[in-house]
């Protein structure tokens, strides 16, 4: 993803706190594979790990609409609004 270092984009610290929750629920995963532990046990913890980055995602998706979209079709600039409107159909086609 491209830096544009003459915008400010939104602190996403909190999403980070939660990246490593999410990262300590993998390492969790992974050990309890090398424990061969049962395998729905393994899955439950998998589905718990993607929705929670599903959730991280639905945010920063939310906080990117409501900051960097809103503020382009606020300034009227065409090229700029579709800019982030095709940013966004290309986030949802992925």
């Amino acid at each position: 993803m491209k830096k544009n270092s003459a915008k400010i984009h939104p602190d996403h610290g909190v999403h980070k706190k939660r990246l490593n929750r999410v990262r300590g629920q993998i390492d969790g995963i992974e050990k309890m594979i090398d424990e061969r532990r049962y395998c729905p046990d393994i899955l439950i913890q998998l589905r718990a790990a993607s929705k929670a980055l599903e959730s991280i995602e639905a945010e920063i998706m939310q906080t990117h609409i409501l900051g960097c979209v809103k503020t382009a079709m606020k300034s009227r600039d065409e090229k700029e609004v579709s800019k982030k409107v095709g940013e966004i159909m290309t986030l949802v086609r992925r």
